[in-house]
């Protein structure tokens, strides 16, 4: 038993000594140089808060070989220094009121985070520990519990903040932090904050930007979680309007001198008209000095709530470059009693408080200062300082009553109260969740086991339930405040920098925007009101490329943005009818593109017409053939009975006439709107027509060519018999028979008998031309039945007509069909060739022959012709041929006919019909009239020889 007691004595022991041990070695690692305000005595609960009174913290020279010391913070900035005094100006007006809290009087602790992450979490470690030293984790204040945390002010500030309270379910208020990210209530769950989320801003900036038609624009953010998701948020929805970002830069936390030159030489160079700018003021200061000192001043400047009302954006010289911005602003609200309290600070009330005085009016509080540099500049100036000198107020020596009202400047500014209303909101937020929390009733609170809180002993986590669900209205203002997952609605007044008459910029309130709104009523704008760059009424362009008018399309440019791209007019047949058209779009069959390119027009109807100047011309040449074919059958009617006409087969003639009447009248078949009766007649009456004719000049072609050959070989025998004897007669003489006289009577009853009646008659002619001419109708009757000709729109052979023309139905057939009208052609010249030698006064073999010639050339002129043409002008093409080659076969074969008939009537007779001379080698000659009569007068054509000795 005792063993167990000693045992157990000595495990006490040791746990003790281990204790004491531990507690030896727990020490903290540094101290932290914090400024700021605290007010906790007598206090039933403490309020916290955070601003970034200092711009940055004071360089640090890195040298180790001493204590390291917390770095202090440099750059006083009013702007928010006027924020702390509006936290602490909320929480006296607080605790002076009545039905706010009666029975509580609020504390405070402030600190000054100098806009850098590490001091915000210095103060906010500080703050949780309750004593003016971090100790993480613990509590090792014993005074009163503490609220909640108003601030950290920016962005990265807060998520640094919100990380470490969000541990510890340690409600925090924001005034500006207005970040997107921070609405993950999975990562912040304390989090709430009394300024639109950034995701409000964004859109609002997009649509801005798409309200305005500009497709060309640059970014710039600054390098922290406000700048990058604020500009991330924009860029989404801007580009998946079709908008396109020409740089997007981003602005250093740390002065950088050469990347600001970089920046600026960016912004000079890109042909973006319009640049939006996501940073704070601090950070966006260092640009803007950069870009007044290169006078850039043809941008059009989109500035988020961060910047857009700051004085220190606003400074002399930023008119030039900035005029004309149009920016988001927070809700502006009117705090009575503000500027009052701003003017009545107290220089020697605290640390803080201190320097700024001396910052404000460039002097210092301290005596011994103001003494020791008035003896340093009396020994630059004299070499020593006399007695009366060192009696006297120095020199630079702050007197504690000099006035705030008079200097006018952006700490006494209250004309555009809106991030510093967002303080005064949410101290009031918080005001109100202890409210609240005092004000519950017994058994019907909200906690489990508890029910209510106790106002002098809670916890933070609940405190954040009646922050969550906190509701009230703003004292002087009656907004209604109230968060929706710690956020509240996006409402933005839309700001336009209008630079005055003397210099100074107002902020001119020019439109509106409410995200909770209706997507097509969130932005209320008036464009009218609007004072853009360089006072420009009329807003920038700014695109990369100009918009594509309707008729033409958008080409893309390889390797460049969407919105960079050049417009490429439409084809032909193709329209585009909107602006920044991505394709043409192809007519349909029967319409075309206009000259513009943008609407589809009918296609113009072609056809060869009647009244039109070529179809008249055609018509009255066509009438013309027909009337003088008429007339050359008058004439041979009226001669009917004279050799020359019963010497040429009247009937056969006459048939020759009518096929040429046919094929001139037939030629006006084919002007008009082509119809079905016309298709076919129109090429059946030709085919039939030439058929007609030329088998009738193949009948007489034929005829004459069988007498040239009869005549051609009684020539050869009468040659042979003169030539015997002539040889007899010689042989005679040479006999010694003088009295012998030779003739050559036997030769003339050969001659007789040589030269035979035609073998090929003019029933014989008559039979050919019925012949021919029926197989072309029975060929051009089967292609009517089986596949006939039917007109058609031809809408490919040219673009912008359609061609109404004929379809032959089958090609096959009417190639069939006028080869067999070339062949009887080819076979009536071959024909006609062959008799150009029978001569008299009228050769009919060469009239045949010129007449064939002429067909032939008109036809093959004709095809080269055709196929060049198209629409209207290949029917007068072939109008053109079939009217040429009429004229040519009536021209050759009836006007020597015709001379003779009416103007030599004197040469119609048998005898001029015969040969008119001999030819040089006494060979027989004949004509097609002579040879009719040529065997009854062989001994007229024939002379005797008689040989005397």
């Amino acid at each position: 038993m005792e063993s167990r007691v000693f045992l157990l004595g000595l495990s006490v022991f040791f746990q003790f000594y281990i204790s004491v041990s531990a507690e030896a070695t727990c020490k903290l690692k540094a101290k932290f140089n914090l400024s700021g305000y605290k007010n906790v005595e007598k206090k039933k609960v403490i309020i916290g808060g955070m601003f970034p009174v200092h711009m940055s913290i004071a360089f640090n020279d890195g040298n180790t070989s001493r204590l390291p010391a917390s770095s202090g913070c440099e750059g006083m900035n009013y702007r928010t220094f006027r924020w702390t005094q509006t936290m602490l100006f909320a929480i006296n007006e607080i605790n002076n009121m009545d039905d706010l809290l009666p029975n509580t009087n609020l504390g405070y602790v402030i600190y000054d985070s100098c806009f850098t992450i590490s001091k915000a979490v210095e103060g906010t470690l500080t703050y949780l520990t309750g004593q003016d030293e971090a100790v993480p984790n613990y509590r090792c204040g014993t005074g009163a519990p503490l609220a909640a945390l108003v601030g950290a002010g920016g962005s990265d500030l807060s998520i640094a903040t919100a990380r470490i309270l969000g541990l510890y379910h340690f409600p925090q208020v924001s005034y500006s932090s207005t970040c997107s990210a921070l609405n993950s209530k999975f990562q912040f769950p304390t989090f709430l904050r009394t300024i639109p989320n950034d995701k409000h801003q964004s859109t609002a900036m997009a649509q801005l930007v798409l309200h305005f038609g500009w497709t060309w624009v640059g970014t710039i953010a600054a390098d922290d979680d406000y700048g990058k998701y604020g500009i991330k948020d924009f860029k989404e929805q801007v580009e998946e309007a079709g908008v396109c970002i020409s740089f997007s830069e981003t602005l250093p936390k740390v002065n950088s001198p050469e990347d600001i030159q970089r920046i600026v030489q960016t912004i000079v160079e890109s042909t973006a008209m319009i640049v939006v700018i996501f940073s704070s003021d601090v950070d966006l200061s260092p640009l803007v000095l950069e870009l007044i000192k290169n006078n850039v001043a043809n941008r059009t400047w989109i500035a988020s709530e961060a910047w857009i009302t700051s004085a220190l954006i606003n400074q002399p010289g930023a008119s030039s470059v900035l005029g004309g911005a149009i920016g988001f602003g927070v809700k502006r609200g009117d705090i009575p009693g503000l500027h009052q309290h701003l003017l009545d600070l107290d220089p020697y009330a605290d640390p803080l408080t201190e320097e700024f005085w001396e910052t404000l009016f460039n002097c210092t509080l301290d005596y011994g200062k103001a003494l020791k540099k008035a003896k340093e500049q009396a020994m630059v100036f004299n070499g020593t300082m006399s007695k009366e000198e060192g009696l006297a107020i120095p020199v630079g020596l702050c007197t504690g009553s000099e006035s705030v009202a008079q200097l006018n400047n952006t700490y006494s500014d209250i004309s555009q109260l809106r991030i510093t209303y967002s303080v005064y909101k949410a101290v009031y937020a918080v005001a109100h969740a202890l409210h609240n929390l005092e004000h519950c009733e017994p058994g019907q609170g909200p906690f489990i086991g508890i029910g209510c809180a106790d106002i002098t002993n809670f916890e933070p986590w609940q405190l954040m339930y009646y922050l969550k669900n906190v509701r009230f209205k703003v004292p002087h203002t009656d907004e209604e405040v109230y968060f929706t997952d710690g956020d509240v609605e996006g409402f933005y007044d839309i700001i336009n920098w209008v630079v005055e008459g003397n210099g100074e910029i107002a902020y001119v309130t020019v439109g509106h925007y409410n995200g909770s709104a209706a997507l097509e009523d969130r932005m209320t704008i008036i464009n009218d009101s609007i004072v853009w760059n360089n006072d420009a009424l009329e807003p920038p362009r700014s695109v990369c490329s100009e918009n594509c008018k309707p008729g033409t399309r958008k080409g893309i440019r390889q390797g460049e943005p969407v919105c960079c791209f050049d417009c490429i007019p439409c084809a032909d047949g193709e329209i585009s009818n909107m602006t920044n058209a991505r394709k043409c779009v192809l007519c349909s069959g029967d319409h075309w593109s206009n000259d513009a390119h943008d609407a589809c027009v009918p296609k113009i109807i072609e056809f060869l017409a009647f009244g039109e100047p070529l179809g008249i011309t055609l018509i009255v040449i066509s009438a013309f053939g027909a009337i003088v074919t008429f007339a050359v059958a008058v004439v041979f009617v009226l001669h009917v009975t004279t050799p020359l006409v019963k010497a040429n087969d009247a009937l056969l003639s006459f048939s020759l006439l009518f096929s040429l009447m046919v094929t001139f009248l037939c030629s006006i078949v084919f002007l008009g709107e082509p119809q079905q009766w016309s298709c076919m007649t129109s090429q059946v009456a030709l085919a039939v027509g030439f058929a007609l004719c030329l088998s009738s000049l193949l009948g007489k072609a034929a005829l004459l060519m069988l007498r040239a050959q009869a005549m051609k070989a009684c020539r050869a025998r009468v040659k042979a018999a003169a030539k015997a004897a002539k040889a007899a007669a010689e042989a005679a003489a040479n006999s010694g028979s003088p009295d012998v006289i030779a003739t050559n009577s036997t030769s003339f009853s050969d001659a007789a008998a040589w030269l035979k009646p035609d073998s090929l008659t003019f029933a014989h002619q008559r039979a050919i031309v019925a012949v021919a001419t029926l197989i072309q109708a029975i060929a051009c009757t089967v292609w009517l039945i089986i596949l006939p000709p039917y007109p058609v729109k031809n809408t490919s052979a040219q673009n912008i007509k359609i061609i109404l023309e004929c379809n032959e139905g089958s090609v096959v057939f009417i190639c069939c069909i006028f080869a067999y009208d070339i062949l009887l052609a080819l076979l009536a010249f071959i024909f006609a060739f062959l008799a150009r030698k029978l001569e008299d006064h009228f050769s009919e073999a060469k009239c045949v022959t010129f007449g064939m010639l002429v067909f032939f050339i008109v036809w093959i002129s004709f095809v080269p012709a055709y196929l060049s043409t198209r629409g209207k002008f290949m029917v007068a093409v072939q109008i053109f041929a079939i009217l040429a080659s009429s004229f040519g076969l009536l021209t050759c074969i009836f006007l020597p006919k015709c001379y003779i008939l009416l103007l030599k009537p004197e040469q119609n007779t048998e005898e001029m019909m015969r040969p008119h001379d001999k030819p040089r080698d006494g060979t027989l000659t004949g004509t097609s009239a002579s040879l009719a009569t040529a065997a009854t007068e062989v001994n007229a054509t024939i002379a005797p020889t008689t040989i005397d000795e």
